[in-house]
């Protein structure tokens, strides 16, 4: 099953001189009320302690701060949706009943831009084994 949300707000922030980690993300609006997924990684290689917990990879923060890190498995945009395949063992921590998330983006093109550039250096963080399939971008 999939659960599908209309994403009005896209974002992409990776300053290191600003912003505290690398962060992409969709949500319904930014009031922090409605729907959002929220994706992060470090700005530089994880360190021993990062590795230990298992947070050496990608995180996702969806609404009531559900967090996973590792969680995703395929991220597809295919023209206006962001579709993201989840673990099936990280919905609970996510909060969340299905393993398909797809935001339908309908956000400033080139605020969509600017988080389909983020995302892909965030998916590509961390360990090998973690990274997801990313079928387009």
């Amino acid at each position: 099953m999939t659960f599908r949300f209309e994403a009005h707000i896209a974002c992409g922030f990776d300053d290191p001189q600003q912003d505290d980690c690398v962060l992409a993300g969709v949500a319904e609006s930014n009031d922090g009320e409605d729907f959002s997924l929220i994706f992060m990684c470090g700005f530089g290689e994880p360190d021993a302690q990062e590795v230990r917990l298992g947070f050496d990879t990608h995180c996702l923060v969806t609404p009531d701060q559900g967090t996973a890190y590792g969680c995703i498995r395929q991220v597809e945009l295919d023209g206006d949706v962001l579709r993201v395949t989840l673990d099936p063992e990280s919905l609970d921590a996510l909060g969340l009943d299905e393993p398909v998330v797809e935001a339908v983006l309908r956000a400033p093109a080139a605020d969509v831009s600017r988080m389909r550039e983020v995302l892909a250096r965030i998916l590509a963080y961390g360990r090998p084994d973690a990274r997801p399939l990313v079928v387009s971008l």
